[in-house]
Formats: C-alpha cells, sequence, structure tokens
C-alpha cells in the first residue's frame, strides 16, 4: 500500500534544488579571506560597467595632458643652448621649485617637458585615485547600494578587493597610454615608460590611501577629505625637501609625490624609486582589509559625534551651517599648516639666485623685493584656486541632500526651497571667502616670523582677497549647474581642472587668448606685484552672484529629484 505524501510535503522542491542564500565555506587551506571575497569578479564587471565612460576619460585626459605638454615644449626649445637657459630660470626661481620641483639635468628635454606635470601631475592623479577608490567603497556603502549586493551570493570583502582591482586597472591604463604618449611626443622611450610608471604607482598608492580613510570615515565626503588631507601634506613635504639646500631634502623622501620626481625619468631614469610606491601600497591595502573586518556594514571606525539632546538649528540656513561646519573646519586646518609652512620658506627666495639669466630678469623686473613678490603672488594664487575647490566641494551637499530624500523632507515643512538652496550656497561662498583670508593670513604670518616684518600678516590677507571673486565664480558655476542639471556636478570639477590646466599650460599649449580668458583664476591681480589691476573684480564677484541666482531660481522651477 503506497502512502499519500502530506499537503507541504507536495509542495517542497527537491532538496538538492533550493539555493543556498550564503556562499558555502572556504574549503580548507583556502585562508581567512577565501570566503570573504566570494563574487569579487562578479562586483568588478559591475563597477567596470558602471565607470566605462569616466575611467576611460579620465585616463586619456591625463595621459594626452601629458602628450600635449611634450609635444609643445619640443618645438619650443629644440636647441641645448635655449633648454639650458630656460632650466636655469626655472632652477632660479623659489616659486616655481616649490610649486613644481627641480629641473636635475638642464640639458635633458624630458626634463624641460615635464617639469611641471612631475609633482602637479601626480597630485592630481592622487586626487582621482582617492577619488575612484573612496567611490566604489564608501560612496556605496553610504548610498545603500552595497547592503543590496551583500545580501547576494558576495563575500564581505568581495567590494573592496573590486574597487582595489578598479584601481589597479586603472593604473596600469594611466601609466601605459602615457608612457606611450610620450614616446610618440618626441621624448625617450625609457624615460616615458619610467614617467608613466611614476604616475601609475602613485596613483596606485593614493588608491589605497583613499581606500583606508574609506574605512574610517562614516561618509564618502569626509573619506575624500580625509584623503586629500593626507596628499596635501604629501606635497607641502615635497615643497620643503626641494627648497632646502642640499635638493632634495629629507622631507621630500617621505612624500610620495617626492618619489615620482625622484625617479626622474629623463635625468639618469632610477627604476628602483618605483618599489617605494608599491610597497607603501601593500601596506595600506592589507590594513584597509583589517580595517573593514573591524566595523560593521554602513559604520566608521570613526563613528560620527552624537548631537546635542535639543537641536538648537535656526532654521534652512543654520542647518546648511552645521552640515558644512566639519569640512570647512578640516580644510581650514589645513589651510592654516600649510600656509604658515608657505609663507616662512618666502625669505630664502633670494638664495635662489644663483644664475646670471635669472638674476638679468629680476633686475629687470625690479631686484630681489620683485622676486618675493612673485614668490608670494603665486602661492597666494596657487592656494586661492584650490580652495574653490573646496567651494565646489561644498555645493556637493545640494545634490546629496536632494538624492537622499531629505531635502524633500524638508522641504515638505514650511521652509521654502529656494531659501534652503540659496543657504547652501550662501555658505559655501562665504566658508570659501573664509578660507583664502585664513590662507592670507598664515603665509603672512610665516613671512613675519621669518623676517621679522608684522606689518606682513594684514598686507598679505589683503592680497589674499583679491583672489575671492574668482574662486566663488567657481562655487557660482557649480550652483548653477545642479539648478538646471542636478546629475551633473561633475561637470563643475571637470571645468575646474580645465581652468586650472588652462592657467598652468594654456601658453605652452598656443591656447589662444579668448579661450584662456574663459577661465575666472585669470583675471585675478597679480598682489603682491608691480602695477596691479583690480578692474575685473566687480565683474567677478557679479558673475558668481548671477550664477548663484540663476541655480536657485531653476531650483525653484523644477522637480526635487530623488534618484
Amino acid at each position: 500500500m503506497t502512502s499519500t505524501p502530506t499537503r507541504g510535503a507536495a509542495l517542497a522542491p527537491p532538496a538538492s534544488e533550493v539555493p543556498s542564500p550564503r556562499p558555502a565555506a572556504a574549503p580548507p587551506g583556502g585562508g581567512p579571506l577565501a570566503g570573504a571575497l566570494t563574487g569579487a569578479g562578479q562586483v568588478l564587471r559591475l563597477a567596470l560597467r558602471r565607470d566605462r565612460i569616466l575611467i576611460p576619460a579620465w585616463t586619456l585626459g591625463i595621459a594626452g595632458m601629458a602628450t600635449m605638454s611634450a609635444q609643445a615644449t619640443v618645438g619650443l626649445y629644440p636647441d641645448l643652448p635655449q633648454r639650458v637657459q630656460a632650466a636655469e630660470v626655472v632652477n632660479g626661481s623659489a616659486a616655481m621649485i616649490a610649486l613644481y620641483g627641480r629641473i636635475y639635468d638642464p640639458t635633458s628635454l624630458g626634463e624641460l617637458s615635464m617639469f611641471k606635470l612631475t609633482a602637479f601631475g601626480a597630485a592630481i592623479i592622487g586626487v582621482v585615485f582617492a577619488y575612484l577608490a573612496v567611490r566604489h567603497t564608501r560612496a556605496e556603502e553610504e548610498a545603500g547600494r552595497l547592503e543590496l549586493v551583500g545580501a547576494t551570493v558576495v563575500g564581505r570583502a568581495a567590494p573592496l578587493a573590486a574597487a582595489m582591482a578598479v584601481v589597479a586597472i586603472t593604473a596600469g591604463a594611466l601609466a601605459l597610454l602615457t608612457g606611450l604618449g610620450l614616446w610618440v611626443a618626441g621624448l625617450p622611450l625609457a624615460g616615458s615608460l619610467a614617467f608613466g610608471a611614476a604616475w601609475g604607482t602613485t596613483g596606485l598608492l593614493f588608491g589605497a590611501v583613499g581606500a583606508v580613510a574609506a574605512q574610517l570615515a562614516t561618509t564618502a565626503r569626509a573619506a575624500t577629505g580625509l584623503a586629500l588631507v593626507a596628499l596635501a601634506v604629501a606635497y607641502v613635504a615635497r615643497a620643503a625637501g626641494d627648497l632646502a639646500e642640499q635638493a632634495p631634502g629629507w622631507a621630500s623622501w617621505l612624500s610620495p609625490i617626492g618619489w615620482t620626481q625622484q625617479v626622474r625619468a629623463f635625468s639618469g631614469t632610477r627604476w628602483e624609486i618605483l618599489v617605494l610606491p608599491l610597497l607603501a601600497t601593500a601596506v595600506l591595502v592589507p590594513v584597509a582589509f583589517v580595517l573593514r573586518s573591524r566595523r560593521d556594514l554602513g559604520a566608521g571606525l570613526l563613528p560620527d559625534r552624537p548631537g546635542p539632546a535639543q537641536g538648537r538649528l535656526g532654521g534652512a540656513w543654520g542647518l546648511a551651517a552645521r552640515l558644512q561646519r566639519p569640512a570647512l573646519l578640516g580644510w581650514a586646518a589645513g589651510v592654516l599648516v600649510m600656509g604658515v609652512v608657505l609663507g616662512s620658506v618666502a625669505d630664502s627666495v633670494e638664495g635662489f639666485l644663483d644664475s646670471a639669466a635669472m638674476r638679468d630678469i629680476i633686475a629687470a623686473l625690479g631686484g630681489e623685493g620683485a622676486l618675493v613678490d612673485m614668490f608670494l603672488a603665486a602661492e597666494l594664487g596657487f592656494v586661492g584656486a584650490a580652495l574653490a575647490g573646496a567651494g565646489i566641494a561644498a555645493v556637493r551637499w545640494l545634490p546629496l541632500e536632494e538624492a537622499s530624500g531629505r531635502a524633500e523632507v524638508l522641504l515638505a515643512t514650511a521652509t521654502d526651497r529656494r531659501s534652503w538652496a540659496l543657504g547652501h550656497a550662501v555658505v559655501a561662498m562665504l566658508g570659501v571667502a573664509v578660507l583664502v583670508l585664513l590662507a592670507g593670513l598664515a603665509i603672512g604670518i610665516g613671512y613675519a616670523l621669518a623676517v621679522g616684518d608684522p606689518g606682513a600678516v594684514l598686507r598679505l590677507a589683503g592680497a589674499a582677497a583679491t583672489r575671492i571673486p574668482a574662486a566663488l565664480v567657481m562655487v557660482g558655476i557649480a550652483v548653477a549647474i545642479w539648478g538646471i542639471w542636478p546629475r551633473g556636478g561633475w561637470l563643475a570639477w571637470a571645468l575646474f581642472v580645465a581652468f586650472l590646466a588652462l592657467g598652468e599650460f594654456g601658453t605652452l599649449w598656443g591656447v589662444p587668448n579668448p579661450v584662456m580668458n574663459l577661465s575666472p583664476f585669470r583675471h585675478s591681480p597679480m598682489v603682491p606685484g608691480p602695477d596691479p589691476s583690480f578692474g575685473a573684480l566687480p565683474v567677478l564677484l557679479a558673475v558668481a552672484v548671477g550664477l548663484v541666482a540663476l541655480g536657485v531660481w531653476r531650483f525653484g522651477r523644477r522637480d526635487v529629484s530623488t534618484d
């Protein structure tokens, strides 16, 4: 007699057909990460598909910038005496050395071609790769996407492994494209490949820095900020080391940016220096994995400090100030330290008049005092342009609050939407203005302590104030883009990088003046300096205010985006 199965048994599938919701245990000998890395390949493919436009654009753009610079320099300095004279001018200027580094072989065409891009380009690459690592780790957690991915058959460490693989692939592509581009431009093949490898290993290292920062901070903004602080410290250390009497000084050897320079791709290539960033990466990546294993999803090892039991915010503008305050305080601390360091080395500028060509140029400009003014003006211009990036980052609160849905909840109250948007924009503009003034004060304090001139503090703070309008234009551009196109925040950064590139390389590339004049930084007066022109400052302020008004007005007429 055959037994009749129960109703539940008839509906249940065979045990062999029931999928397991979690991966099976790691096989013996597979190591502690074997199960944690399950699904890393699938996450990597997803990440590469997501950035299928962004990564090629970054790598081609950066490699193309190096290629264009090499091609332009090859045409400008075909003769050896011309190259030597140009290199002596660079090495005789402390401002040039602080910003870009030394030319170690004045006869090398490659050294002259790449002197601006060796350290400065490495810093740009550090920003890009730190952002890339944070984008695929902490930003994904903050958006909630990693929680969905983790609910599938994906190991705990797989997203971090996939992010580092994306960094490594991008770094390799950048190194290869840069090396080939420089070779095609007419530079030696071995040196070109070494220069590309130096850039690639620098990107790999700062990608690892971004991965560690992503484990420490609870938000993508904070993680990116930590990585940028590390980058700023590395750049200042490199500058201090290059300004030492026996350059490169010890501070340069503590900086990854200094390591990039010391490869000396076109002046006796030292391939062994590339071991330093590779070793640092080999240390930081395991640290990132260990830190990831010690925290919960969505949490950071540096937890947010709880607020008071009773709120004290005074409306939408107070909320905007409270949200942006931590980042602005972090920028302020970095600006004060960097400013004092830069100001303190200004008094040593006169010691760099060790070339006949540089002495003739400075004599024509008005003597050694003019050289110090040139150095201070260059430093203020560099810091002012960099702090415009802080304003763009502050404006990012608008699309982030909108996309997360928090803005929609807030605007469901009696809060006026244009007042809310204007509050964030005004706080960002005031923050940038304060940071630029702090930079001027810090540089003035460092210079005053070095030369014993207390009046330099207010004088250099006033000079820094002339850089504020150009920085505010960048804030206005970011607000206008958000008001018109909520997802177009990347365009503000692209324009920022393009304006910086025009200022640094526009003349070298032969860019027409009407195109170069599109950069707001080009219209800032060179103060301190002889016969500065302040006529463009009211125009820049008017443009900044107009762009903010456009973005706020457009936001008031469109739907709130929540995706």
